[in-house]
């Protein structure tokens, strides 16, 4: 009889065995004749658009219209005397991006592993080698330095001070005031018409304002919506229904039209300023509703735990209810953020030049019409970035929260 001994167990986890890449491919995608010849048409499919697109790419498009209006796309009619002000503003966005990777970061083994250093290499090569940016990559790859170093340091930092989380968020919201700053003027710098703004800085700050003005607002408004106050979830229900009822442009018009009809001319607030609340109020109400899917998602013994323990409502809502249920709902909040990105190019409709605006500026101008392939693609490489940024940013949060486990 064999006797089992502690020795006999091993305290290592389980061996998982991998499979190569001929058994993956033999298991997945040529398991059966059916699959291998489903595999075999969308393969050709993407293969053949693959080489005629990159056929197109290197033989027929005229990519001058790129680089010859690189400044424009970036930032609209900005008077380029004044360009120190936006290459300081994206030295603090790096500064800041890259103390918060240290700070998330500080508890991984390695910071810089093999992919992120291919990954830094390639940004580097791209910046060398791409026509538009090349001429500026004298600036652009000290801020890629910049990312590293802050980085590094941000690790070392979040280390020793645990609690540094919130400071680094506060340098974030206090950045917002001087990127105003820095692109409006004022306050001892030379003071820059919002009729100047324009192109992917136009953009992004819409977009940013937009995203910190709507999720407050549709917090409340879900809050409001499951309020035991019939007048707050009436009003609350209404808004919501109201302005989901309605498009956005409309909203547009409405904020860039109707509301200066009504004001003198004194207290019109800024065209911008119209813009940003119009993407708000828009998107809050669909943020509303996500959070409030959150919230009935949140079983309800947790209220009544929190009631057992004597924690009053605020209490409850603040610690208990709402960090679960916002972290149920981050895939739909994120993606509403990604909308509102995406909306901001419904502001070239009214006049605001945006990055899509600027596109459309520069293929009005008879030296490079019929050049819409070229200027579009480009805008769509620029506006995936920027929402595969965010949905990037989306899962690493998911796995952060993650306690199902």
């Amino acid at each position: 009889m064999t006797t089992v001994t502690p020795d006999s167990f091993s305290s290592a986890p389980p061996e998982v065995v991998g499979l190569g890449p001929v058994a993956w491919a033999k298991k997945n995608l040529f398991s059966d004749w059916f699959n291998s010849l489903l595999t075999v048409v969308i393969v050709g499919i993407f293969a053949w658009g693959a080489i005629r697109l990159t056929s197109w790419a290197l033989t027929t498009a005229q990519w001058q219209v790129i680089p010859n209006n690189f400044g424009l796309f970036m930032t609209g009619t900005f008077p380029s005397g004044l360009y120190p002000r936006i290459w300081a503003l994206l030295a603090i966005v790096c500064g800041l991006a890259g103390i918060s990777w240290g700070v998330l970061g500080r508890n991984v083994s390695t910071l810089f592993s093999r992919s992120v250093l291919i990954g830094l290499g390639v940004v580097c090569a791209f910046i060398v080698l791409f026509p538009p940016t090349r001429p500026s990559s004298l600036k652009l790859l000290p801020m890629v330095a910049l990312v590293a170093i802050a980085a590094a340091a941000g690790r070392q930092a979040g280390r020793k001070f645990p609690g540094i989380g919130k400071w680094v968020s506060l340098a974030w919201f206090l950045s917002y005031f001087v990127a105003l700053w820095l692109i409006g003027g004022g306050l001892g710098l030379t003071p820059v018409s919002t009729n100047d703004w324009g192109g992917l800085v136009l953009t992004l700050f819409t977009a940013v304002s937009g995203i910190a003005l709507c999720f407050p607002l549709g917090l409340l408004l879900a809050l409001g919506r499951r309020s035991a106050l019939p007048v707050v979830r009436w009003l609350s229900t209404a808004y919501i229904e109201l302005v989901r009822g309605v498009p956005l442009v409309a909203l547009l018009f409405m904020g860039q039209v109707m509301i200066p009809l009504f004001l003198p001319i004194g207290s019109r607030p800024d065209r911008i300023l119209r813009a940003i609340i119009a993407l708000a109020l828009f998107s809050a109400a669909y943020l509303a509703e996500n959070v409030r899917a959150g919230l009935q998602a949140v079983p309800r013994g947790q209220n009544e735990a929190a009631m057992s323990l004597g924690l009053n409502t605020p209490t409850t809502l603040g610690l208990i209810v709402l960090p679960q249920a916002l972290k149920i709902a981050i895939p739909a909040i994120v993606g509403q953020f990604i909308s509102l990105f995406q909306d901001t190019t419904l502001l070239s409709i009214v006049g605001l030049a945006e990055l899509l605006g600027i596109g459309k500026s520069i293929l009005a101008n008879p030296t490079y019409l019929g050049r819409y392939a070229e200027v579009y693609l480009f805008l769509a490489v620029i506006y995936w970035l920027f929402c595969y940024a965010m949905s990037l940013g989306s899962r690493k949060i998911e796995e952060k929260l993650n306690t199902g486990h």
